[in-house]
């Protein structure tokens, strides 16, 4: 079956840290396992300080659906205040191929 990936990539605020964002989503994680077609969650710490946020799917569908329901459902999660909003790039993509 093909999957999903949901990729976000953003920057924190300023002074901020990637372990700062880890300890924001401690209200995430346990959300997002309880989600339809969740598999995993992969977090990325670039050089130049970006985070991107790579959620696997097992359809771009419960990605789509997932993420709509996380905006409404977790509002008042300390993630949305660690990111900042104006560096947020957001897509899902579905899987055509992979290697072992």
């Amino acid at each position: 079956m093909a999957h999903a990936i949901e990729i976000t990539s953003f920057r924190l605020k300023d002074g901020l840290v990637a372990q700062d964002f880890l300890a924001a989503n401690a209200d995430v994680e346990p959300w997002l396992r309880r989600q339809p077609g969740f598999r995993s969650r992969i977090m990325v710490e670039h050089e130049d300080g970006t985070i991107t946020d790579m959620v696997i799917w097992d359809t771009a569908r419960q990605a789509s659906d997932s993420a709509s329901r996380l905006m409404r459902e977790l509002a008042d999660s300390p993630v949305h205040e660690v990111i900042d909003q104006t560096t947020v790039s957001w897509t899902i993509g579905t899987v055509f191929h992979q290697s072992p």
